[in-house]
């Protein structure tokens, strides 16, 4: 048998073993994430050496992108414009203020610690570490005993900021010489990978969400069909932007927010729909044409695609990397999972009314995940000349995340949640306990 075939081997096998025990682990401090990337490292070449994509990469660039891509469009499409809105400043903070200065710290911090970069390829450092990943941290997250504001605030945050890091990612790559962008230019980028592909995306996203909510009003699609049809829509906005050399992440994730404000809005206003509505539906299909589940395996096929992807980064980057590491590394790794993200928060909220365990709460759960190693991995395919420094930074910093998010998530949560629950019972106030009327976008964690 091949080298490839074991390789799939292993991946299907591990996927299976977890998946007979993932309800079990769901109580326990070891997350999916961890599982995934600590059998990669033992299967790779580190250990193991059963999977071994040193030489073609290829396979692994385009399961991570996949996973991405859809990633991001069912992220933007479960947000709604009230969730921006929901408890009147968090995610506007966390995102308008707190994004922009975690890039430009984690710019900044990787000057003295990574010599021999340029300047554009430590900005391009701090945009690659600046996503969040939820599904990294889900217990802090999703557990009822956190506020449902910190929760609901945290969800918009990560899944809005990894396609809010695309443009900054995507200037300055073309900011450093012998990228195949720059070739095209700043302003070529500009207009093909930020322009463009906004416009396709919207296009595409605004037309799939009318044709699946006019064929669902007919009775036309079944449930099942529905559902596939969601990855088919991000797909066509993934490629087509590529097919133009613009950014295909950018228009994935402009067309799930259109997607998903057309199924909203045509459901609201058309009169099949309404119709269909009143009559209980055709076949019961009021129920599963709800648009927050039409998403369900989409968002599944993403965590399922992740989760290989992160066996594989264990396998194929992680590992090699930790047996040559470097203090410069390491620090840095540090202290972006700490200062680079914790300093942008606690600025971002500042005189927001929020007590100090909630500031250094959600401070600290920001985890690095998926858009990371993608991102890392682009940068990697384009061989610039601080690539391997970077490669490994990203890496180390992910791994690092990877293992200290899920180990305090249900810890802190616990700890945070009594903070909260004893507060209240003292009768003090909190702005903490602000309702949040609909936190759709928990669904996106638990999905993944």
């Amino acid at each position: 048998m091949s080298g490839d075939a074991w390789s799939g081997v292993a991946v299907a096998g591990v996927i299976a073993a977890y998946a007979l025990g993932s309800r079990r682990l769901a109580s326990t401090p070891v997350s999916s994430a961890m599982v995934f990337v600590g059998c990669g490292i033992l299967l790779g070449p580190a250990v193991l050496d059963v999977i071994d994509l040193k030489h073609n990469a290829g396979p692994l660039l385009t399961l991570l992108e996949a996973a991405l891509a859809l990633v991001l469009f069912t992220d933007a499409m479960a947000v709604r414009a009230r969730d921006l809105r929901s408890g009147g400043f968090l995610p506007g903070r966390l995102l308008g203020i707190g994004l922009p200065l975690s890039i430009g710290a984690g710019w900044l911090l990787a000057w003295p610690l990574l010599p021999g970069l340029t300047l554009w390829e430590l900005a391009l450092v701090g945009a690659v570490l600046a996503p969040t990943d939820a599904a990294l941290g889900k217990t802090a997250m999703s557990s009822p005993r956190v506020p449902a504001l910190v929760r609901h605030g945290l969800n918009v945050e990560s899944g809005l900021n990894d396609g809010m890091v695309l443009p900054f990612f995507a200037l300055f790559l073309a900011a450093i010489p012998g990228t195949s962008a720059a070739r095209e230019g700043v302003g070529g980028v500009f207009w093909r990978a930020l322009v463009l592909s906004t416009v396709l995306g919207l296009l595409i996203g605004a037309l799939g969400g009318r044709l699946l909510r006019w064929a669902q009003a007919r009775g036309w699609i079944s449930r099942e069909w529905a559902q596939l049809y969601v990855p088919a829509v991000a797909a066509a906005a993934y490629t087509l932007a590529v097919a133009v050399d613009g950014s295909g992440f950018i228009a994935a994730w402009v067309a799930g927010f259109a997607f998903g404000f057309a199924l909203r809005r045509f459901r609201a206003t058309g009169p099949d729909a309404e119709r269909q509505d009143g009559q209980g539906g055709q076949d019961g299909q009021n129920s599963h044409d709800d648009p927050d589940r039409t998403a369900d395996f989409a968002e599944r096929l993403g965590g399922l695609l992740a989760s290989a992807g992160l066996l594989l980064f264990g396998a194929v980057l992680l590992g090699p990397t930790l047996e040559d590491l470097s203090w410069r590394i390491v620090g840095y790794a540090v202290l972006s999972l700490t200062v680079v993200r914790m300093l942008p928060v606690a600025l971002a909220l500042a005189a927001s009314g929020l007590r100090l365990p909630t500031v250094a709460y959600i401070g600290w759960f920001g985890p690095r995940g998926l858009a990371s190693v993608v991102l890392g991995l682009l940068v990697l395919e384009e061989h610039v000349p601080g690539v391997e420094l970077l490669s490994r930074v990203v890496a180390v910093t992910v791994g690092l995340s990877v293992l200290l998010h899920g180990i305090s998530a249900v810890i802190l949560a616990d700890r945070y949640g009594r903070w909260h629950e004893k507060t209240r019972a003292q009768g003090r106030e909190l702005h903490e306990a602000t309702p949040v009327p609909d936190p759709s976008v928990r669904r996106r964690i638990t999905a993944r």
